[in-house]
């Protein structure tokens, strides 16, 4: 588990090997952090694990989530045709670089409208957990950039 400051520094906040990703196993993970002092988080960015949402759930029930867009994307682009990809890859990188969450909203639509016909698994799976797509857009624009993804080191965001 990292955590990032307003400044964009990143600090290991917890390790654990766990023989499952189940809520049990990232329960500890949580409960760990929790024990040395961390009453609420501000901010969880994850891939959509179930066990670790239903750990996030049931130990800090009032964090917002974030789903990682480097996961989003790549889910969302296994469905576009090879030759397309380079543009819609753009297309969709536009929406989470947007300088607010309005533009966003209206980038994201203009894709879903775009592609629907020709490319509904793709829109399946970009409007899968939406509500969680743009969560990042409630922090402070210098943090965009570190609270988009789960990849600590990605070229992406």
């Amino acid at each position: 588990m990292l955590g990032v400051d307003l400044e964009g520094n990143k600090d290991v906040l917890a390790l654990r090997a766990c023989a499952e990703e189940d809520k049990d196993g990232w329960s500890c993970l949580l409960q760990d952090v929790r024990r040395r002092g961390a009453t609420q988080m501000d901010l969880i960015v994850t891939d959509g694990h179930d066990g670790l949402l239903a750990a996030v759930s049931a130990l800090f029930t009032a964090t917002p989530r974030q789903c990682c867009l480097v996961h989003k994307q790549r889910n969302v682009m296994n469905a576009i045709a090879h030759r397309e990809q380079k543009e819609v890859a753009a297309e969709l990188a536009g929406i989470w670089k947007a300088t607010s969450k309005e533009e966003a909203l209206t980038q994201l639509a203009a894709f879903k409208g775009k592609y629907h016909l020709r490319y509904p698994e793709a829109i399946r799976s970009l409007s899968e957990d939406e509500e969680h797509l743009l969560t990042f857009y409630a922090f402070p624009q210098v943090m965009h950039r570190y609270i988009r993804s789960t990849n600590a080191h990605s070229k992406f965001v």
